[in-house]
């Protein structure tokens, strides 16, 4: 609907309230000979969105980050299609690996899946969770993943601008497909439609997960059972109260998220240096339980409580971090400030816990 040539963007109807955001960088552009093709990188110079895209052109697009606040959502040209064990990238020739597998791994799991690409073509990024795949399982995927794109450019072809090409997996198939793992012991769903539906989608594609799937036929409602409501109503509330008897304070703002820790009724046992450093240990372990709990993203500040020995603040840093370390969203965090507050990030790409379930008070 606009490119403006001074942001080096282009606002783009795809038929939500608001328009939604691409950027230059997200135009994906074909590479000079010899290198794969992909979205442009820094390292070489763009070519201007104005020579791209022009005023009532149709594209296909695909959002890489929902509307957020007041933002529009944030989309790429760069069609990438998630599977259970590879993402397809059916503009690229290229084979990725996640960055998470050892590296020693890495140049024989892309052979193998070079080798099974074959010449039909198209890129592909082999997924953590694909490192002890067989080659049936990587074959299976490959061909889902091929014939997903093939729908998506027949759909793209018939149905009119703004129309809906194709969608991720339901949010019970996501749980299914990201959050089942070893330690999982069970997943119980108490609605018979949906969990036949479940079990039917878990059979096909992730029969390990499938088998931890359990229908629960209970008198007391789920929720109930578990203390889902309190736990939501903790998760939204501004106040975390932690064991010890101190608490954190968490404000989320337009620019960031601030959180307090404070000792409130914790006095301790031996010294106050003490008392600090077990608040503070405790504290790190709620925030990062609070960041994914509450999906909290961009910039975080903490401020802890002041520590006057150093090996205390390196302590805290590191279990911080080490409990950041279990979040799938990728996280960052700096060092202390001379003022002794912790800069953080945290990726956002969904709205938050409490944007998805509050609204304004209108009398506030």
């Amino acid at each position: 609907s606009r490119v403006l040539p001074g942001m080096q963007s282009a606002f783009i109807d795809i038929g939500l309230e608001r328009a939604a955001f691409l950027h230059v960088a997200d135009v994906w552009q074909r590479q000079p000979e010899g290198e794969p093709p992909q979205v442009a990188r820094s390292s070489q110079p763009l070519v201007p969105i104005e020579k791209q895209v022009f005023e009532g052109q149709s594209l296909m697009v695909q959002v890489v980050k929902d509307p957020i606040g007041t933002k529009g959502a944030r989309l790429s040209t760069q069609i990438s299609i998630a599977g259970r064990l590879l993402v397809f990238l059916p503009q690229d020739d290229h084979i990725g690996v996640s960055q998470k597998i050892p590296a020693e791994q890495r140049d024989a799991l892309r052979a193998r899946v070079q080798a099974l690409v074959g010449a039909a073509g198209g890129g592909f990024i082999l997924r953590t969770n694909a490192e002890d795949s067989s080659d049936q399982e990587l074959q299976d995927d490959i061909a889902y993943l091929r014939k997903t794109w093939t729908r998506i450019k027949e759909a793209s072809t018939r149905l009119p601008p703004k129309s809906l090409l194709h969608e991720d997996l339901t949010l019970l198939q996501r749980v299914l497909r990201d959050l089942v793992g070893e330690a999982t012991q069970s997943i119980r769903i108490d609605s018979r439609e949906q969990f036949d539906k479940l079990l039917a989608f878990g059979k096909e594609f992730m029969p390990k997960a499938a088998e931890r799937l359990q229908l629960y036929k209970g008198e007391r409602p789920i929720f109930d059972l578990y203390n889902i409501d309190e736990e939501i109503a903790r998760a939204l509330g501004r106040r975390v109260d932690l064991k010890s008897g101190g608490y954190l304070i968490i404000d989320q703002t337009e620019a960031l998220t601030t959180v307090d820790v404070n000792t409130g009724g914790y006095v301790g046992a031996r010294n106050f240096d003490e008392t600090i450093f077990k608040t503070n240990l405790e504290a790190a372990q709620a925030i990062a339980r609070q960041l994914r709990l509450r999906n909290l993203g961009g910039i975080i500040i903490v401020d802890f409580i002041d520590m006057s020995r150093s090996d205390h603040q390196e302590a805290v840093l590191a279990e911080l971090r080490k409990q950041l370390a279990r979040d799938r969203v990728k996280t960052q965090a700096g060092g202390f400030s001379s003022l002794g507050l912790l800069e953080m990030t945290r990726k956002r790409t969904r709205e938050s816990l409490a944007h998805m379930l509050c609204e304004p008070c209108p009398s506030c």
